[in-house]
């Protein structure tokens, strides 16, 4: 295996995330909960941990405080270890006074800190994806191919081609074309790069490996660029050795209302996609000192059940009893 230790994570802490709101309301996409007792942040930075890369910054901007709090209260190396998770905010400087612009932006605005690391390798992830990953092989496929960047490819739907970053690759595994979101059918029709009528596109994870030079170079070389999908992906395919490395877990793009309603859903039946129970990688997050749950003459089905609940049924079918019942307090 290559040597993770020359890897430096950065995740992304997200935007606005009008399209959860109004789960964002009061803080950004990566704080929103989720299976109960989790953080969206909880994922990169737990798959990161499990990978074996132990330096990570985390870009935050947006609603950033309960972000920030669960951060330092979660995620602590001891004295001994070499670690370090880092929260980068979004500042005004002598430099630039703007806010970050856009995922590469964000990157640009914090290069400094990135090439202090000291790392050959940065990895670039989403704040808001659930997925379990181990990053280890995608590193080693990295360095196996001297690439210059390497993107983490899944099999993508034919409905789903307009939601994705679709690109087409040699046979050699180096990407030719690469396209952000393509809603034109003719376009989408030239991006086809698997023979599977139900999952004939490759698409981008948003997980992206850089040797750390390449990426100073082009944040350097071309300001304008502010995202990596709309912008630096595509002009590098030409100019840098791109290639995909090929993905086909479960990965679930928590952007929307309605998939943080279903991915939860989902997430409560028998032997649900994404496990949480995996021994092996294990989903870190803030302990709260909450007692064991009550779950007093009801009927539990395809129930997710965290600490500190109390379950009750009403005693009678009086108004008042009724009543209380819904009023009671929430665990």
């Amino acid at each position: 295996m290559p040597a993770l230790k020359n890897v430096l994570a950065v995740i992304l802490g997200g935007g606005r995330g009008s399209r959860l709101y109004p789960l964002t309301k009061m803080r950004s996409k990566p704080a929103v909960p989720i299976a109960g007792k989790y953080r969206l942040i909880d994922i990169p930075l737990s798959n990161c941990i499990n990978s074996g890369i132990y330096r990570i910054h985390v870009l935050t901007q947006f609603n950033s405080v309960s972000l920030h709090r669960h951060i330092t209260n979660s995620f602590q190396f001891d004295a001994f270890h070499t670690g370090w998770v880092q929260v980068l905010a979004a500042e005004q400087t002598l430099a630039s006074e703007a806010w970050y612009q856009g995922t590469a932006d964000a990157v640009r605005k914090q290069l400094f800190e990135i090439q202090s690391a000291g790392s050959e390798h940065v990895l670039i992830l989403a704040g808001d994806h659930l997925y379990q990953m181990d990053y280890g092989p995608m590193v080693e496929y990295h360095e196996a191919k001297g690439a210059d960047i390497t993107i983490a490819a899944q099999p993508v739907g034919v409905h789903e081609a307009d939601r994705f970053g679709l690109l087409h690759r040699g046979p050699d595994g180096r990407i030719t074309t690469f396209v952000e979101k393509p809603r034109d059918p003719e376009v989408q029709a030239r991006m086809v790069s698997r023979d599977d009528p139900e999952r004939p596109y490759l698409g981008s994870m948003g997980i992206y490996l850089f040797k750390t030079q390449v990426l100073v170079d082009l944040l350097t070389r071309h300001p304008d660029f502010d995202d990596f999908g709309h912008h630096m992906i595509p002009h590098s395919i030409s100019q840098q050795a791109v290639y995909g490395f090929d993905f086909d877990g479960y990965w679930q793009d928590i952007g929307t209302i309605r998939s943080f309603y279903d991915t939860n859903l989902e997430l409560t039946v028998p032997n649900a996609r994404f496990n949480f129970y995996d021994a092996h990688h294990p989903i870190y997050t803030h302990s709260r000192f909450l007692p064991g749950s009550i779950v007093e003459d009801s009927r539990l089905t395809d129930t997710l059940l965290t600490e500190g609940c109390v379950i009750t049924r009403p005693r009678s079918t009086t108004p008042s009893s009724a009543c209380a019942a819904r009023s009671a307090p929430a665990p």
